[in-house]
């Protein structure tokens, strides 16, 4: 009999060492959800994970998911200090951008950001079909909700139509096409000439691939907003983005599918410590940095001339 051959399935991911506990936690929901026909190499973009957290992240290998931890150290040296960051975000944001090119060997992954759980088998994702556009990801439920934020997505990172500003963190990325387009090189051009300071390489990410983005379904990157149009039972993937941290606070919609995964996780009793080590002041400083956003993009929004109509 045949050896039936399985499906790769490159899903990319990128933490700081801080980060580790919500990486296993979305790899346990990639794993309770993946198929046997497929296999999932996992990629671990880093430039600051200890020995002992690699070792316990390693401990989600499965016979059909590997993992492997990519330091990024070498490749990031020369533009390091040009990847600026506001509030609590890091420098590991930017890695997806470089994944084109340290990855020829693949057309087409997948990247995930690592405050998610996986609700569904993600090679449905990886499935979709893009066609020839370079990226293929969900519009960006902040966005879609805001005026404020329409208006920066719109007058400020240039895009025709707020409605397809789409959130980065779930990103379904064609790689073939990416090289072809020099997205590296056009990325780097821009970063020495301009700076995007509300959402950094999501904002970068739009400007350079506006017109050749292909739109998916909400529930593959659906955020804790409440939406009456999205039933519960339709949803593929949650990300608990910005301050929607449920090991941060109680009343985040959607919390009991990410404390599920995580009772599932050697990091459990280290993220209740997380939650239950969250202070008033940093509670007060996380509800602030999200007012402090709006204001920014208000503000570089309103130094923008208006030529849409």
């Amino acid at each position: 009999m045949a050896k039936t051959i399985k499906r790769e399935i490159p899903v990319f991911f990128a933490v700081d060492d801080g980060y580790c506990p919500f990486l296993a936690v979305a790899l346990q929901s990639l794993i309770d959800n993946s198929s046997e026909t497929n296999t999932y190499s996992v990629k671990v973009l880093n430039t600051d994970i200890s020995d002992e957290n690699k070792r316990r992240i390693a401990k989600y290998e499965r016979k059909n998911v590997d993992i492997e931890f990519v330091d990024l150290n070498y490749y990031i040296k020369k533009i390091k200090d040009k990847l600026y960051t506001r509030d609590y975000y890091s420098k590991t944001t930017y890695f997806r951008l470089f994944i084109p090119n340290l990855y020829p060997q693949y057309d087409k992954v997948l990247y995930l950001d690592s405050d998610i759980v996986i609700l569904d088998d993600i090679a449905n994702l990886y499935n979709f079909d893009m066609g020839d556009e370079l990226v293929a990801a969900a519009p960006d439920d902040i966005i879609q909700f805001n005026e404020v934020f329409q208006l920066y997505a719109e007058k400020v990172v240039g895009v025709a139509d707020y409605r397809r500003y789409f959130n980065a963190g779930v990103l379904l990325m064609n790689l073939h096409q990416l090289r072809k387009f020099q997205f590296q090189e056009k990325f780097l051009f821009l970063l020495d000439r301009i700076k995007f300071a509300v959402a950094q390489d999501q904002d970068y990410l739009n400007r350079l691939c506006k017109g050749r983005v292909k739109l998916i379904n909400r529930v593959w990157n659906r955020m804790p907003i409440e939406d009456p149009r999205i039933r519960i039972e339709d949803v593929k993937l949650i990300h608990y983005n910005l301050a929607y941290k449920p090991w941060h606070f109680e009343d985040i919609l959607y919390k009991e599918f990410f404390w599920m995964y995580a009772q599932e996780t050697e990091y459990f009793d280290r993220i209740q410590e997380i939650r239950e080590g969250y202070t008033e002041e940093e509670r007060l400083r996380d509800e602030e940095a999200h007012l402090r956003l709006k204001k920014l993009a208000k503000k570089e929004a309103d130094c923008v001339g208006d030529d849409r109509r």
